[in-house]
């Protein structure tokens, strides 16, 4: 299936290159840009990709147009809602890797196959794609009452669009925890750490569910965890997962509506390195994600 980006930042060019480097059931058809300068769309050309700077516009004038099946959006929450409303008469896929969250939600290991016949699907954030699963594993054993996430990233790979997007991403982060991962009720937060050198993505994951089986459930996120891996070879427990009973005065007994089993989860996400530094992990697993997506959709309809 033929493909094309909107979006010539990071998250669009690792995307590009992920394509050119990929199993070849989706093939890099053009990038859209806005900025004739930038350095995704000259280096989209020197791999020989079609290219334009005007848009998703310029993109529905490209020669070849009409062989797309499916368009990565990598923009922003606010642009995705335009380039959404250009492309509607013409059939394609939509991938939106911004919080728009126009279409369902994708997590790939936990509910792509619910949702191969929609037309834009969201991939909600980097945070999301990285604790979800673990969410919706602590779920498939014991109900979650509650679900905290707090998601690191190094300051460095947080671009303008990430920037402009810190509420998109609390809000559909909390609500995919809620609709993907199962969770009664969910909370994101992000933090752009400083340091230098820069560090590596981490997410930590609190759950709070009712007594029981911890070895089922630490069984279960282990098994996530190794089919995230799957397509995100830098992604990693960094300890076991743990639990901790809760005092029945904790807040989060009150919080959670009676839960007194707090597990607790220590992510890792290192870059591929495609394009972006390893410690960008916040953007390797997003584009991951939605290649793994697009790649499902092909095979659901190789025709195209």
């Amino acid at each position: 299936m033929r493909a094309a980006v909107i979006g010539s930042g990071n998250i669009g060019t690792d995307l590009l290159i992920k394509l050119i480097r990929g199993s070849g059931a989706v093939t890099a058809a053009a990038m859209a840009g806005i900025d004739p300068g930038s350095e995704g769309l000259a280096r989209a050309r020197r791999l020989g990709v079609p290219t334009t700077a005007e848009g998703v516009e310029g993109l529905i004038g490209l020669d070849g147009f009409e062989d797309i099946g499916i368009v990565f959006d990598a923009t922003s929450a606010a642009a995705h809602h335009a380039n959404a409303a250009a492309l509607a008469p013409y059939g394609k896929t939509l991938v939106d890797l911004t919080p728009a969250a126009l279409g369902p939600y994708v997590v790939p290991p936990v509910n792509l196959d619910e949702h191969l016949d929609a037309t834009n699907v969201n991939m909600v954030t980097c945070g999301g794609q990285a604790t979800i699963p673990v969410v919706a594993a602590v779920s498939r054993v014991a109900p979650v009452h509650y679900a905290e996430i707090v998601a690191s990233i190094a300051s460095r790979s947080a671009g303008p669009g990430t920037r402009a997007n810190i509420d998109e991403f609390t809000e559909t982060t909390a609500r995919a925890l809620e609709q993907v991962g199962g969770a009664a009720r969910g909370k994101a937060i992000i933090v752009l750490n400083p340091a230098d050198p820069p560090l590596l993505m981490r997410d930590t994951v609190h759950c709070v569910v009712d007594d029981c089986a911890t070895e089922r459930v630490a069984d279960s996120v282990r098994e996530m965890a190794a089919s995230v891996a799957a397509y995100v070879p830098g992604y990693r427990l960094k300890q076991e997962p743990q639990f901790r009973a809760l005092a029945a005065d904790d807040p989060l007994v009150k919080l959670s509506g009676g839960g007194r089993l707090l597990v607790s989860v220590y992510l890792e996400v290192e870059g591929a390195a495609h394009y972006l530094p390893a410690y960008a992990g916040n953007l390797d697993i997003m584009t991951s994600a939605a290649l793994r997506t697009a790649e499902r959709l092909a095979e659901r309809n190789p025709a195209r």
